[in-house]
């Protein structure tokens, strides 16, 4: 599934936030992506709704909005989109 994942913490393959493809545990709490994983935060995070396993740096993880607005807070947010990911994106933004 194509999804927005955003560094609350600091870049993502030196981005603020990303959006490409990632892959869900069978239970559906964990998120993976560019060899990462990501466990939902329970009880609510700080500034995230994920946290990577490794690290614990928190992340925003969310389906791609068909208006772009997917950062998480307001601000200016670099957003790179993956180039296997640019079809998938357009098709929904365009309906």
């Amino acid at each position: 599934r194509v999804m927005y994942i955003e560094n609350k913490d600091g870049l993502i393959a030196g981005a603020d936030a990303r959006i490409g493809w990632v892959t869900f545990s069978k239970s559906g709490k964990s998120v993976y992506y560019q060899g990462r994983e990501f466990a939902r935060l329970t009880g609510g995070g700080i500034r995230g709704n994920y946290y990577d396993v490794d690290t614990g740096d928190e992340y925003w993880i969310s389906g791609v909005k068909k208006s772009g607005s997917n950062a998480h807070v307001s601000g200016s947010v670099k957003v790179v989109i993956e180039e296997d990911a640019r079809e998938a994106v357009k098709a929904l933004r365009n309906g």
